[in-house]
């Protein structure tokens, strides 16, 4: 009776151990794997995105929202109380022009695959404190923006309009890598 106990527990972990074996070799059990890995990758590229949204949110500082990092916006005196007065770096859509009113509005065709675009980009977004009152910055999708492009004759990446609230043409530029560049361009 004792060799049958043996013998059924050496049966047993052969089998155990060839189930083991048979799924770690098994190419389905590498696929699964795989897929688990990159959606985790993909879990976290999502996760980092999303905070650096969140963190490009709060760096975007408007008036109206009222929501000012201490030491990014310039102070100006106002009825005896002193008010934030910092102007904004927004993604382009069309409403926004017409809800502006009486800002100075920048369209910034920009480009994700050009390195100059790139740039600018960066210097306004970690200086969108110094964007003065009444100026809006559209970062303007130039690879989606055909009609737009169209409109105002933009023909390279890089190129900046000013327009007013009724969508008119100002003043059109082109290059620039620091934020006060652009601001010394408005009129």
């Amino acid at each position: 009776m004792n060799q049958k106990l043996v013998f059924g527990i050496v049966i047993f972990i052969i089998v155990v151990g060839g189930v083991g074996v048979y799924t770690s070799s098994n190419p389905e059990s590498e696929m699964i794997e795989k897929k688990v890995m990159m959606q985790e990758e993909k879990d976290s590229m999502v996760a980092k995105e999303n905070l650096a949204m969140e963190q490009q949110k709060e760096a975007m500082v408007t008036k109206e929202e009222g929501m000012v990092k201490p030491g990014e916006a310039m102070m100006q005196k106002e009825d005896s109380a002193m008010v934030a007065k910092v102007g904004s770096y927004e993604v382009y859509s069309p409403e926004k022009i017409a809800m502006v009113e009486t800002k100075d509005v920048v369209l910034f065709f920009h480009a994700s695959w050009c390195p100059s675009c790139r740039a600018l980009n960066s210097d306004i977004e970690k200086n969108v404190g110094a964007i003065p009152s009444g100026l809006t910055i559209l970062k303007t999708d130039y690879d989606k923006e055909t009609e737009l492009k169209k409109k105002y004759g933009v023909t390279t990446q890089h190129t900046l309009v000013q327009v007013d609230k009724d969508g008119n043409l100002i003043k059109k530029w082109s290059g620039g890598s620091k934020l006060e560049n652009l601001i010394s361009q408005v009129q």
